[in-house]
């Protein structure tokens, strides 16, 4: 700490892809379709789950706005990161790389809790489904919502106010792809241990709590399931968890990964792909997983552009 000079900051540089000079416009290229994917995916989901009386259920509700949540995540990390790839220009102001990971970790963990509350709702419909009408009632799904959004509002308002008080040590290069933790910490001057054990109780809290949550449910979920005595039966309840249950490999897998790992062990490399998994990958394959692998969704989306035709030739 003696050895570096500590500033006062005003700005990063995020230096995203910055190590591979020649591929900035295929990046950008690669990155604007995926993202236009996700916007144009989840509001197709949002609209779909609106538009079908039939769909008019606590699961599609649930999906519905994990879908609005997506978006916002996403929306959090790729415009910034285009802008980079696009313009060359990797400057971004201390209050905004504040403000980028605070809303990272605030739509990340509303994520977890929402993935918890959806695998409830698939165990109150498969182990209990005469009670279901009466447990998923309107009420409860709005609570379940809300709570998602803002049950880590306080905690991750604090996270973010500690790791933005620390001492910053020149040059504030980000060797990442958006304001994340561990990058942040690493242009960090003194003692980061505090910080890293806020963070392991953050990924306990917000990470392990929801995942367990999600294993109990299915645990329940896959011993009703075999005792079902029809194989018609067995095959339609697992196929209406197998979706979720890939959303959630994908997101937890990715996520646990990258913020369970000491700071010592972080590979900037490494980090810049999982990131990827759980900011990019998991809302872009969120449409395609659930409207591919659902007989509900299939049959709404040929109902509309049967009315679409119908509408275009009148």
């Amino acid at each position: 700490m003696e050895d570096r000079n500590i500033t006062d900051v005003k700005e990063f540089i995020l230096l995203g892809f910055s190590d591979i000079p020649n591929l900035q416009g295929l990046l950008f290229g690669i990155f604007l379709v995926i993202y236009l994917g996700i916007i144009i995916g989840n509001i197709l989901i949002i609209i779909i789950t609106k538009a079908d009386p039939v769909l008019q259920t606590p699961m599609y509700y649930f999906l519905g706005n994990f879908s609005f949540l997506e978006i916002c995540y996403t929306s959090v990390t790729l415009p910034r990161m285009l802008m980079n790839l696009l313009i060359q220009k990797r400057n971004i102001s201390f209050l905004a790389c504040a403000a980028q990971l605070c809303l990272i970790l605030g739509l990340g963990g509303s994520e977890c809790f929402l993935l918890a509350a959806m695998a409830y709702d698939r165990y109150v419909a498969i182990c209990k489904p005469l009670y279901y009408l009466f447990i998923m009632n309107h009420k409860i799904c709005v609570q379940l919502v809300i709570g998602s959004w803002i049950i880590g509002t306080p905690v991750v308002l604090g996270q973010t106010y500690q790791i933005f008080s620390l001492p910053f040590c020149g040059p504030t290069k980000l060797n990442h792809i958006f304001c994340d933790i561990y990058p942040i910490l690493q242009v960090a001057c003194g003692d980061t241990s505090l910080s890293e054990i806020f963070i392991y109780a953050d990924v306990v809290l917000f990470g392990i709590v929801p995942f367990l949550l999600i294993c109990w449910s299915y645990v329940r979920i896959i011993a009703t399931i075999l005792k079902l005595p029809s194989a018609i039966g067995k095959s339609k309840a697992f196929s209406t968890c197998s979706s979720h249950l890939m959303v959630v490999g994908l997101f937890f897998g990715s996520g646990i990964i990258v913020y369970l790992q000491p700071k010592s062990s972080h590979s900037s490399g490494r980090d810049k792909i999982l990131s990827l998994f759980y900011t990019t990958l998991t809302p872009l394959c969120n449409p395609m997983i659930y409207s591919l692998r659902n007989k509900d969704f299939i049959v709404t989306i040929r109902k509309l552009l049967s009315k679409c035709i119908r509408s275009g030739n009148e």
